[in-house]
């Protein structure tokens, strides 16, 4: 019931000079789940695309493809996904403490919209343990007559240490849970004859305020250094959506967006 080894492959442009390691491969070197074996390759592949910093860097779809995985092997070892992910991170106070308190926030598995189901997801950047964030986010969704996902809310547990500023603590989180709604949901850049196809905002769809979730943050403010907030809110949404979707349809999304899904 517990995972033994775990062998991660990633193939992508390598991100910066001298930074390859920190964030190309950032939440596959430095999981915070306890697996006795695991196993990192990394491939310096050349798109001939140009790339830049999305918001959260390769953190983003790197933590969707762990946590997305994770789902699945809960779901194979038969064992609640909240539970499994406990299980793995145990010894792991502040991981600990977030998803415990994002379940409860949440009521775990009881959603208050009929028919919807919880996906649930956590992001723990371990690599820098002294400006340290930890971050669990629930998704509460439903699907419509028309197949199209319905996200009534999202729960999110924060501990980024001393919380400063609490109010921006919680703006930045709940920007990033949104800038990471789109990219779950409608994120995409198609290229043809060698330019991109989209332009501006009429092309290129965004979560807007009448379909944006509610979204609730708790802030765990404890005396440890004080650590990031405005890229750490981005990758727990994606994976805590599709994880909600498989919970729901028994369908498991492992390309994004969900948009190119029927």
């Amino acid at each position: 019931g517990n995972i033994v080894s775990l062998i991660s492959k990633l193939a992508a442009p390598a991100m910066g000079v001298g930074y390859q390691t920190e964030f190309s491969l950032a939440g596959f070197l430095d999981m915070p789940y306890s697996i006795p074996n695991t196993e990192v390759r990394f491939v310096d592949f050349n798109t001939q695309v140009p790339t830049g910093y999305l918001r959260g860097v390769n953190m983003s779809h790197n933590f969707f493809f762990v946590e997305s995985f994770l789902d699945e092997l809960a779901h194979a070892a038969s064992v609640d996904p909240l539970e499994f992910r406990l299980n793995h991170v145990r010894g792991n106070g502040r991981a600990t403490a977030v998803l415990e308190r994002v379940a409860e926030l949440a009521n775990w598995g009881n959603p208050n919209i009929a028919g919807a189901a919880h996906g649930i997801a956590l992001f723990d950047y371990t690599a820098h343990d002294n400006a340290r964030t930890v971050v669990a986010h629930i998704a509460e969704l439903s699907i419509g007559s028309s197949r199209e996902v319905i996200i009534h809310k999202v729960y999110c547990v924060v501990d980024c240490g001393l919380a400063v500023n609490p109010d921006i603590v919680r703006a930045q989180i709940e920007g990033g849970t949104i800038f990471g709604l789109t990219a779950v949901l409608y994120g995409e850049i198609t290229i043809r004859g060698g330019a991109v196809e989209q332009s501006n905002f009429h092309d290129y769809r965004l979560v807007e305020l009448r379909n944006a979730p509610d979204v609730e943050v708790e802030i765990i403010n404890t005396r440890n250094f004080p650590s990031g907030v405005g890229e750490y809110g981005v990758p727990g949404i994606m994976p805590a959506v599709t994880n909600a979707i498989f919970s729901l349809t028994g369908e498991r999304i492992r390309k994004l967006p969900i948009s190119k899904h029927t």
